[in-house]
């Protein structure tokens, strides 16, 4: 077995890798009817794309190299507290990822936080 990626085995994990994401994907649209949920099942589902985001961004935001960070002087919290302000008040999702931004290169690049 060769150590390059000629041949026909890159294709055959191409092709399974997207056999694997149209099924999952298709996952709910697969059955010609409603598929039945209890009403409970269908609340929480409003809650799961903020669940999941909130996953992905906590961690990042209060946590440096796998602990969490141990100072105040960290450019993401000044920048995530202002993008969050700038949220609130105008309701744009540019906006507060401009602000935040704009808020956490200069600390981060300018001062080293």
């Amino acid at each position: 077995m060769s150590s390059d990626f000629s041949g026909i085995w890159p294709w055959v994990a191409t092709i399974g890798l997207a056999v694997v994401t149209v099924v999952t994907r298709a996952f709910f649209m697969i059955p010609e009817r409603e598929v039945p949920m209890p009403e409970w099942f269908k609340r929480g589902l409003k809650y799961a794309p903020l669940a999941a985001l909130a996953a992905v961004i906590a961690p990042e935001l209060l946590m440096s190299q796998g602990a969490l960070i141990g100072t105040l002087a960290d450019a993401r919290l000044p920048a995530a507290l202002c993008a969050t302000l700038y949220f609130f008040w105008k309701r744009g999702i540019l906006g507060t990822i401009v602000v935040g931004m704009a808020v956490y290169l200069p600390l981060h690049i300018g001062l080293g936080w």
